[in-house]
């Protein structure tokens, strides 16, 4: 092992990182990033790297985007920070909440803005029991997420999302979360099940679950389009069309969690037009700024909104906000970053790259360590099983995803790995030149893998 160097030291001393073996890092240290343009990052060393998950989800109009940049230095030179507590605003702020309902998916009436995707579920929680209670409705209160879902890591927002890593010995998920199946056609189907019955099935029971919790206790759903750290788990034909009617059925409240799938990473501006969801609420973040600035925003209904206006006259204010809430450089780069989404066609770019993209996913799943490749616009993953036919995964302890990961980093790419997964989502900005050679560096990440399973005979039952 080469020496470490003084930058890996002092971040070894000082720096706790999330969702990372701590103990591991002390030995191995971190890859310290020194700069990006465009698709590509640069490490301390001068190496270059595309960035092949932009960021976290998140970086879509790719590094140094001189608009975003002149956009945040102009904010912060006029106003470079004020609140919205106490009936206070700001011009970025109000355009920014009048964009977000222009371009919603559904009716919307108000925006609330946080700071990150997990604040603002974290707020949707609030919001579900401050409406029911605000309607006489104190015994409506549990909120059903899904397996494998991820939603944040806030109390509330890890409570919903569905990985046991974010509860055990942090003492959650708290009271009121419940978890319903994970819609993973390939994994969780029956022998011979179409995605259309396996989506009715999913369905009939989560309804079984409404009703063995009593309907008149349940509140919310809440979902991604396509999970995203959960695996990239795209949902099976007729999916969300079968879930909303047993919604529907019983008054219960659909939370959107667009802050993966939002602003075009499906092929749409929301993951919920790609698959025709009718959400009450969305939460959204990540792609709002492109993640130049930290901002999230939770987006209400009229009747939601209705109820926080009642509540705020019996109780004499709304109790719940955050001091960056509307930060005025967030809310300005946020309005740009919209602008260059509509203005330069994005979503126009992402349709048409998505095709290089799918093809070369689908190309993937005939690998021998690919049990399936899945792709949806511009996001994906490949899942790694021990053998093709039965679908049996590696064992955990082999950390197969994690070696095509490394394997990866070596080849210039930097791609994640989620459970059995790796995970792409390139930024949207990306060619289809750019496109085949991200996918040639990950199959060689890939062959190198294959190989070193082989010589380690990690196949062995």
């Amino acid at each position: 092992m080469s020496p470490l160097s003084n930058a890996a030291t002092r971040d070894i001393e000082t720096v706790i990182h999330p969702y990372t073996n701590l103990a591991t890092h002390r030995e191995v240290g971190p890859t310290v990033v020194d700069h990006g343009k465009g698709i590509y990052i640069w490490d301390s060393e001068g190496k270059q790297y595309i960035e092949g998950l932009s960021g976290l989800w998140c970086t879509s109009l790719g590094y140094g985007n001189e608009e975003l940049i002149e956009t945040a230095t102009a904010q912060m030179r006029k106003m470079s920070y004020t609140h919205i507590f106490g009936g206070k605003s700001h011009d970025p702020a109000i355009e920014l909440a009048e964009k977000l309902k222009e371009i919603a998916p559904v009716p919307m009436s108000k925006v609330f803005f946080t700071c990150s995707g997990s604040e603002a579920n974290d707020t949707q929680v609030k919001l579900v029991w401050y409406y029911n209670n605000a309607l006489g409705r104190p015994k409506k209160k549990k909120i059903i997420s899904r397996l494998q879902g991820y939603h944040g890591v806030t109390i509330a927002s890890a409570s919903l999302t569905g990985l046991p890593a974010n509860h055990r010995d942090f003492d959650l998920p708290i009271p009121n979360i419940l978890h319903t199946d994970c819609p993973h056609h390939y994994r969780n189907a029956e022998p011979g099940e179409t995605e259309e019955e396996f989506a009715t099935r999913l369905a009939d029971n989560l309804e079984k679950m409404i009703q063995d919790e009593d309907p008149d206790t349940v509140a919310a759903f809440i979902a991604e389009p396509i999970m995203g750290a959960g695996g990239v788990i795209i949902p099976p034909a007729t999916y969300f069309e079968k879930i909303q009617a047993v919604l529907a059925k019983y008054d219960i409240l659909f939370i959107d969690d667009e802050v993966i799938c939002g602003f075009g990473r499906t092929g749409n501006m929301w993951g919920a037009e790609t698959f025709n969801m009718k959400p009450s609420t969305i939460s959204t973040a990540k792609a709002i700024t492109s993640a130049y600035m930290p901002v999230g925003a939770v987006l209400i209904p009229e009747d939601i909104y209705q109820a926080m206006l009642d509540e705020s006259r019996k109780i004499g204010t709304f109790g719940h906000g955050f001091t960056y809430s509307g930060h005025p450089v967030g809310a300005a780069v946020a309005v740009k970053t919209i602008e260059i989404y509509q203005r330069d066609n994005i979503i126009g770019h992402t349709k048409e790259v998505s095709k290089t993209f799918e093809a070369r996913m689908t190309r993937l799943a005939d690998h021998p360590l690919v049990g399936e490749a899945r792709a949806k616009g511009m996001i994906g993953a490949v899942e790694l099983v021990a053998d093709k036919a039965t679908k049996r995964p590696f064992d955990a302890s082999q950390m197969v995803p994690a070696k095509v990961v490394a394997f990866a980093q070596e080849e210039g790419l930097i791609v994640r790995n989620v459970l059995d997964n790796v995970a792409l989502c390139p930024p949207l900005i990306i060619t289809d030149e750019e496109l085949n050679t991200l996918f040639d560096r990950l199959e060689t990440a890939l062959n190198r893998a294959e190989a070193w399973v082989s010589g380690e005979n990690l196949r062995a039952a």
